[in-house]
């Protein structure tokens, strides 16, 4: 049985003012009697379909509360061309069958205009075929997957962070240049999810003339990493890249800790940061993710001073985090797209609209796309958890 949740944003005080000026795009206004899907006169309607549920509903959760907090910003500035922004979410317990399911309910039943804050490679990877057949835009999955990367197979599909192997690339330059590790191993999740990590970070090695030291998956939505932690033991890396979600990653670290294995342990942003932390406890010191967004507690940025803002509105006790960071900027990406669009939105005008907008400064991060070019970011940050049991942000490793 699935898990339906409905969110109807409302109006916000907050104005879009930080957004880049640009001229519209030349999408015309639909003639009369023609109706795009998920568009009505008063509002735009979006789909969902994450994890709220299982071992990765903090992903599914973050990025929903982050979306929602970028939607009812724009409700209470009067929307967008008078429309006000709703967002319908599915449950699909980071399983591809359920994604799929959900997929074909949000845009048959729910009719929704577009497609947002999908979460995981696996899931995305069943679902998104399902909505570029249909013609529905794919925007922001929370997932580095290079298959998405591919605008001109995906001209629905817009993608707003760096990829995975843009962050393993970063990953291995980093403990070879400064850290100088010779031995790397991996533990990645047996699914196309791991298997897209277990990519970038082989293709990293090769342009080093370097091989792995050791090998070791688990299997996806469980914690059975045990034999995983004997196995990249034997292999004695130096430092393991680790490309799976928080809590079997949680599990995995205590458990190298508990049996004296103690490598450098590098994390893919995909985990789930502050579940993460929180997961780990006094466990995580020392542990290194790389990120896809700024500091999630990085005021000095006006997106993330307006994040914080923005999520106290609708979640006042939850914590801000790289998360629902990342869904805030989905959102706001999503937002951008329909003003620049004009007021006839359509699913085509909104696709172009981003391809033809080149630079766009949403405060602070900057994004750029093209026509074959649908990713936005490429930077990629670095975080340690520290004595505190918190991440900071740093620029360069550093020995424990």
């Amino acid at each position: 049985m699935h898990v339906f949740v409905r969110f109807a944003v409302v109006p916000l005080l907050v104005a879009m003012s930080s957004l880049a000026t640009v001229p519209h795009s030349t999408a015309q206004t639909p003639p009369p009697g023609s109706v795009t899907q998920g568009i009505g006169p008063a509002s735009v309607m979006f789909g969902q379909s994450c994890a709220l549920s299982g071992p990765a509903k903090a992903l599914g959760e973050g990025m929903r509360r982050g979306i929602t907090a970028a939607f009812e910003e724009t409700n209470r500035a009067g929307g967008i061309h008078g429309r006000r922004l709703r967002l319908t979410t599915l449950d699909d317990r980071y399983e591809p069958e359920t994604a799929i399911a959900n997929t074909d309910r949000l845009i048959n039943q729910e009719r929704v205009f577009a497609l947002i804050g999908a979460v995981g490679t696996p899931t995305s990877k069943a679902a998104e075929p399902i909505a570029t057949e249909a013609g529905v835009p794919y925007v922001g999955a929370f997932t580095g997957a290079e298959f998405l990367r591919d605008a001109r197979k995906r001209p629905t599909v817009i993608n707003v962070r760096a990829s995975y192997y843009q962050e393993t690339e970063e990953m291995v330059e980093r403990l070879t240049r400064d850290l100088g590790v010779e031995r790397i191993g991996i533990l990645y999740q047996d699914d196309s999810y791991g298997r897209a990590g277990l990519s970038g970070t082989l293709q990293a090695l090769h342009r080093r003339g370097m091989t792995l030291a050791a090998e070791a998956t688990y299997p996806r939505n469980t914690r059975a990493v045990k034999t995983a932690v004997l196995d990249l033991k034997l292999g004695d890396p130096e430092a393991v890249i680790i490309v799976g979600a928080y809590q079997p990653v949680a599990t995995f670290i205590k458990w190298s800790r508990r049996l004296g294995f103690n490598p450098i342990f590098v994390n893919i942003s995909f985990v789930g940061s502050s579940a993460l932390a929180k997961a780990l406890g006094s466990s995580g010191k020392d542990v290194i993710v790389t990120q896809v967004v700024p500091f999630p507690h990085d005021k000095w940025i006006p997106v993330v001073a307006r994040y914080h803002e923005s999520l106290h509105a609708v979640a006042p006790d939850a914590e801000p985090g790289f998360v629902s960071l990342e869904g805030y900027l989905t959102g706001r990406v999503a937002v951008e797209a329909l003003r620049r669009a004009g007021p006839g939105i359509t699913r085509r005008g909104f696709i172009a609209a981003l391809q033809m907008a080149g630079t766009m400064d949403l405060g602070g991060f900057m994004l750029l796309y093209g026509e074959s070019d649908n990713q936005g970011s490429d930077r990629v940050y670095l975080t340690v958890i520290d004595d505190s049991e918190r991440f900071r942000s740093i620029r360069r490793l550093e020995r424990p």
